[in-house]
């Protein structure tokens, strides 16, 4: 009986050819791993679809006259992961205890573990690098106008993110609870004590109590740890999901130039 030919294989479940190796005709390891990336890229985007966000996010128009200038929003953001990143590794370590622990686990940081100093000062002058590119940005976006119709829900996000980033460089000062940090945190509740209708309010929040006691380090530690980066994230995530969205503004010395079109159908 003669033996029946196999259906043919449907294009898409084909393998693609190998690539050629470093001399062989055949693929290499490099080769090999390369395409196993692709394919594990595919299987995913297969199933999430996720490379359309990637494409929307990415490839978009930029305004003729882009400049460095448009690099402070980023340098910011890249500040913002330094933070997240160098304080997970502080935290590993730090024990917000008044009585001695919280001082002694950063001199222990600092003069015992591996790259604790480093990891520390990243963290320490990360925190004023922050601060400063949030008020570039800030001066940027005012300046080039970039805060009117239709980008001013994403002023306002900025600048509720200005004020969380001061906040968080606020809760963070009193974590060494060193002389300089205790002093100068009870400065900083005593003024805000003083704002008007909630500010009496805000500094009972802020010390746990009437004065300063036990729960205020541990209650500063999980607003400057949890609450403000959450927040942060999610307010990061909506403010590039709006310039994703709105674009980005040219400069205001680049003048806007009418289409031949447009002028000959107003002739």
């Amino acid at each position: 009986m003669p033996k029946l030919p196999a259906p043919p294989i449907p294009a898409p479940l084909k393998a693609p050819p190998p690539r050629p190796g470093t001399g062989n005709g055949k693929g290499g390891p490099l080769d090999d791993a390369m395409q196993a990336g692709i394919t594990v890229v595919d299987w995913v985007d297969e199933r999430t679809s996720l490379s359309g966000a990637v494409r929307w996010m990415l490839f978009r128009k930029v305004p003729k006259g882009t400049n460095w200038f448009y690099t402070l929003g980023s340098a910011t953001m890249f500040a913002f992961l330094n933070q997240a990143v160098t304080g997970v590794f502080l935290a590993m370590y730090y024990r917000p205890d008044p009585s001695g622990g919280a001082y002694e686990s950063i001199r222990y940081v600092t003069n015992n573990v591996f790259l604790g100093e480093f990891v520390r000062g990243m963290h320490k002058w990360g925190s004023s690098v922050m601060v400063v590119l949030v008020f570039l940005h800030m001066g940027r976006t005012f300046f080039f106008g970039a805060y009117k119709y239709p980008r001013e829900l994403n002023w306002v996000i900025g600048v509720v993110l200005l004020i969380l980033t001061m906040a968080m460089s606020f809760t963070g000062y009193l974590l060494p609870f060193d002389q300089r940090a205790y002093w100068a945190t009870q400065v900083g509740v005593n003024i805000n004590g003083t704002g008007p209708l909630l500010g009496p309010y805000l500094s009972v929040f802020l010390l746990g109590g009437a004065e300063f006691n036990a729960t205020t380090l541990s209650r500063f530690y999980a607003i400057h740890m949890l609450l403000i980066p959450g927040l942060l994230a999610a307010l990061i995530g909506a403010h590039l999901y709006l310039v994703a969205k709105l674009g980005t503004t040219a400069p205001p010395w680049q003048k806007a130039h009418k289409r031949e079109e447009l002028l000959e159908s107003e002739v």
